[in-house]
């Protein structure tokens, strides 16, 4: 199968603190993302929000809309309220010809919270699963009748952020509801990327890629601090800079059958960690980790 290596602006700039690289202009986002050579960025703050705006503008970078960020309510939204939400997003990501919507359920989560611990994450109880899961699964369909997949996002500081968690939603919802797998993010929640994506590599429609480093994970945990406050102590990096073996992540997509985005996503303190360093550091190791696990690279 072919895999296109993308990236998502949050090595230059991060919406949730932007203090973070808020200076840094979009344009030289978007040049240094095609200088490290990637085909595709997602989207972020500072990008149009209309597709006749913002085509010409990737364009002009040799660069494709990859997908999108979107918080849902759907432990508290009807999906027809959850579809009116989410409206002008869906139709900016169809109109630039995205085949996937980066989706995880906001609803309580501690992830944009400086402060709050992350052992005080919201937790479904198990009465509210079924009808979470029903939820999703009417706005997925939905989602693929405009021709825009739902990749769910587990993500640290939500209501699906273990592995059990994603072994339990993916066995309650149907195949609408495909599974955006983010190394990173299942390697600080304790999970293991290479095991989930052997189990459910049938459902994952999207790969955010980012690595973990091992002892400052190993002191935000000790000390309970907050998912940006993680980021700040810089948890993230770029694939091959870290703990995770992305040459057996990237095996076990490949014997899925996985064809589609592979994203670098490692949000990090722009004043420490050089954007375009790292920029051309995750391209040339995921690159590499893509081609030795057998997975032919489309270059554009």
């Amino acid at each position: 199968m072919a895999v296109t290596l993308g990236i998502n602006p949050i090595t230059w700039t991060n919406d949730d603190m932007p203090e973070l690289g808020g200076d840094i202009p979009l344009e030289v986002c978007l040049s240094e993302a095609r200088q490290a050579g990637f085909a595709g960025i997602e989207m972020g703050g500072k990008f149009p929000r209309r597709a006749a705006t913002l085509r010409p503008i990737l364009a002009r970078h040799g660069l494709e809309l990859v997908s999108g960020w979107y918080s849902a309510q759907l432990c508290r939204r009807t999906p027809a309220e959850e579809m009116v939400a989410v409206e002008d997003h869906l139709a900016l990501l169809a109109a630039m010809g995205c085949r996937v919507m980066v989706f995880a359920e906001g609803h309580g989560s501690t992830d944009g919270d400086p402060v709050k611990p992350l052992s005080q994450r919201p937790v479904l109880a198990d009465d509210a699963w079924p009808g979470f899961c029903r939820r999703l699964n009417a706005v997925a369909k939905a989602l693929r009748d405009r021709g825009v997949r739902l990749a769910f996002h587990h993500h640290m500081g939500t209501v699906v952020q273990t592995a059990d968690e994603i072994d339990r939603l993916m066995a309650m919802t149907s195949d609408d509801v495909g599974l955006l797998l983010d190394t990173g993010h299942l390697a600080f929640a304790g999970g293991d990327p290479v095991a989930v994506a052997r189990k459910h590599g049938a459902r994952i429609v999207h790969v955010h890629c980012k690595d973990v480093r091992r002892d400052v994970l190993a002191d935000v945990l000790r000390a309970d601090r907050s998912f940006l406050r993680a980021v700040l102590d810089s948890v993230f990096t770029v694939p091959g800079d870290g703990m995770i073996d992305f040459s057996a992540v990237l095996g076990a997509l490949r014997e899925a059958g996985y064809g589609g985005w592979l994203v670098v996503e490692a949000e990090q303190d722009p004043a420490k960690a050089h954007p375009l360093t790292y920029a051309r550091l995750g391209f040339a190791n995921l690159h590499r980790a893509a081609v030795a696990a057998g997975l032919a690279v489309v270059r554009r």
